[in-house]
């Protein structure tokens, strides 16, 4: 059967956290351009608000919506604000996260604690706003932002990894619960994309020696976004539940 490519795209209501940058901003230029409703996500309001400009004088739908998501209260109000505009939620991308790496015996608690917070309850808070929805419409899909690190573990890395395992342990529990209500559930993993997660890390030499090797290995983040695109578009009985993806160039 032939069909265009883009028709379990089209009128979805897509929510998406962390979209003023990097995965998230070419996830929303991409799915809006295939049709979607984009409900961004950020806490940089003035960066989201041009996106959300930009999606609409393109003659798409995006709203733009402030939002800590390591506050229960900010993640609720961005997916009911899905809802109460557009009647439902059908995709929720948990993509906001920040990578502050360095070795343990430096004892960056503070960077520990925001990357769990981030990382790991901003993504539960995600699956607790958007779940009760979801089983309601007897429909949906989460896609959850892990990362290669979430499969193997580096020096420097450990608490990063952590979160980013957990990601997929938490991912991997929703997606056996959510039998009943027809609920699909994805985790994406990439490698070394163009974002602004070495931005986040706090010890300069860490910083420089993350920055270079982004600089001779990353590839734009349109690479997610066609993730993303790939993972939604399948059909509703198909449930695409991991993508692990790299540069070409990237060994570890």
């Amino acid at each position: 059967m032939n069909s265009s490519m883009n028709d379990n795209i089209k009128d979805k209501v897509i929510v998406i956290t962390g979209a003023s940058s990097g995965l998230g901003l070419a996830a929303a230029r991409a799915l809006s351009e295939q049709g979607a409703y984009l409900v961004l996500g950020a806490r940089r309001i003035d960066r989201l608000q041009q996106l959300a400009d930009e999606l609409n004088s393109a003659g798409q739908r995006a709203l733009a919506v402030a939002t800590d998501v390591t506050v229960l209260a900010d993640v609720q109000n961005l997916v009911d604000t899905a809802v109460n505009t557009f009647g439902r939620i059908d995709v929720m991308v948990n993509n906001a996260g920040i990578m502050p790496i360095s070795a343990l015996e430096r004892l960056k608690v503070e960077d520990w604690e925001k990357t769990v917070d981030v990382n790991v309850k901003g993504v539960l808070y995600g699956i607790a706003a958007a779940l009760p929805h979801m089983q309601r419409q007897m429909s949906g899909q989460f896609i959850n932002v892990a990362s290669v690190a979430g499969h193997k573990i580096m020096p420097n890395g450990a608490v990063y990894s952590a979160s980013k395992h957990a990601v997929c342990a938490l991912s991997e529990g929703l997606r056996q619960e959510v039998k009943p209500w027809n609920i699909r559930t994805t985790i994406v993993s990439p490698g070394a994309v163009d974002s602004e997660l070495p931005g986040s890390i706090t010890e300069a030499d860490v910083a420089q020696g993350m920055q270079g090797f982004y600089q001779a290995t990353a590839i734009g983040a349109d690479s997610f976004a066609r993730v993303l695109a790939f993972a939604i578009n399948q059909p509703d009985d198909m449930d695409v539940n991991e993508v692990v993806f790299r540069p070409t160039r990237q060994l570890a």
